[in-house]
């Protein structure tokens, strides 16, 4: 963004808006994606809802008026057809392309980097607006924005929150009337963002952009940030979860009992609200925490593995095979819990627990300490066992063979001159 990453973490992260031009970047946004890009996208990638959303003067159109079959052979319903999608940007409709992060290969990468880098999970999507045409009116977001300009002028106009830091149960359309009225007060960001021009949004910012004299487009990099409310909710989990061992909390209301009657459920009420701080003083803050990074951890992917490549990788190991843990990994080891934790240890990825032999806990750690090592290399084992261990790391996508792909079908085809796909 322009800014050490010490500033800016210190002075603008959740807290206050940064807008960067072109020249502090030092770069522009073109290999991330081109209006070229975005009509391929459109035209001949096969799109369907929801990664197509199309707006007009703030309101959503129906998916059915720019969706259909996608002829023989690909009668799926909701195809993106591309000269309704031409007819509704030339009325002055703006395009929204969803999920980009796990659409288009630049951004696949640069979603799952930035996501690694600010530990807090990311999506993109790509506003397209006709000239003079504005595609939303002033809203919120309930996540952090990076708004990265990639062709055209846009003017932006943010506003003071309504709502500091909202969560994603307090949309903007619930306070539609003072978003209203805060968009009439003086601006604390009123520019034209040209192509190279990036603006970082914390939650809550309100924003609308109206796009000038052409086509623009620009991405929006959505930070789900993790947040102390998320620390809240695993807690709430366990409380329900210890609470239902309480016989107290599990017992009936008495026979006949009128609902309706003040104070009727006063000492069952009293009871129930003893027994959850009970069990609150019970939760294991560490199990809280462990919560909050797996439901986190499941929200940020790795890097992509190719299927096909690792498998035959796997199919063919040597000991001189090299094994690289896949990359953007979250990954932890520990001790399994239960009534032999010593016969066995535990890979955290996500949600997914792996487990292991304990022999096997200082190939693992090895792995996991220097990211990258030889089959003959992985400590402790003998050969047989490096193979069994280093095969089921790779078939359960763990790790990798960094040089592994399938290039020599395609060599060959090219160089026969066949062309891939044709053919009876």
């Amino acid at each position: 963004m322009g800014v050490d990453p010490q500033v800016f973490a210190e002075q603008h992260w959740s807290r206050r808006p940064l807008l960067t031009s072109a020249a502090e970047l030092g770069r522009d946004f073109s290999d991330l994606l081109t209006l070229a890009d975005v009509d391929e996208l459109l035209s001949v990638r096969g799109l369907r809802t929801p990664f197509l959303r199309i707006a007009r003067n703030g309101e959503v159109v129906d998916p059915k008026r720019f969706t259909g079959s996608g002829g023989a052979g690909a009668e799926v319903a909701d195809q993106v057809s591309s000269d309704s999608v031409l007819r509704l940007f030339s009325e002055g409709s703006t395009v929204v392309l969803q999920g980009l992060h796990r659409l288009w290969p630049p951004l696949i990468a640069f979603a799952d980097q930035l996501a690694a880098d600010l530990g807090h999970p990311t999506q993109v999507n790509a506003y397209v607006t006709p000239p003079s045409s504005q595609g939303f009116s002033p809203h919120y977001d309930v996540h952090d924005v990076f708004v990265l300009q990639v062709a055209g002028e846009k003017h932006w106009t943010i506003h003071e929150p309504v709502l500091t830091d909202p969560l994603r149960t307090q949309p903007w359309g619930e306070r539609a009337d003072a978003v209203a009225a805060r968009a009439q007060e003086e601006p604390v960001i009123d520019a034209v963002l040209r192509p190279g021009d990036a603006l970082y949004l914390p939650r809550g910012y309100l924003h609308s952009a109206v796009a000038l004299g052409e086509i623009s487009a620009h991405l929006t990099i959505g930070v789900h940030s993790v947040t102390r409310w998320g620390a809240v909710e695993s807690a709430l989990d366990l409380v329900r979860t210890l609470a239902t061992d309480d016989p107290a909390l599990r017992a009936s209301l008495p026979l006949g009992a009128d609902l309706s009657a003040p104070g009727t459920t006063a000492d069952d009420v009293a009871a129930v609200l003893a027994g959850l701080h009970a069990a609150l003083d019970r939760v294991d803050p560490a199990e809280v925490a462990d919560r909050l990074r797996s439901r986190t951890w499941a929200q940020v992917r790795p890097e992509p593995v190719a299927p096909l490549a690792q498998s035959t990788a796997a199919a063919a190991l040597t000991a001189d095979t090299v094994l690289r843990l896949r990359p953007r990994l979250r990954v932890q080891l520990r001790d399994a819990q239960g009534e032999s934790p010593d016969a066995e240890v535990v890979l955290i990825t996500g949600r997914q627990h792996r487990r292991f032999p304990a022999a096997q806990r200082p190939a693992l750690a090895e792995l996991l300490s220097v990211g990258e090592l030889k089959v003959a290399d992985l400590p402790g084992l003998s050969a047989e066992d490096q193979q069994s261990l280093a095969r089921r790391l790779l078939v359960e996508s763990v790790a990798v063979v960094p040089d592994a792909a399938h290039h020599g079908a395609d060599e060959h085809r090219r160089a026969s001159g066949q062309v891939p796909g044709h053919g009876a």
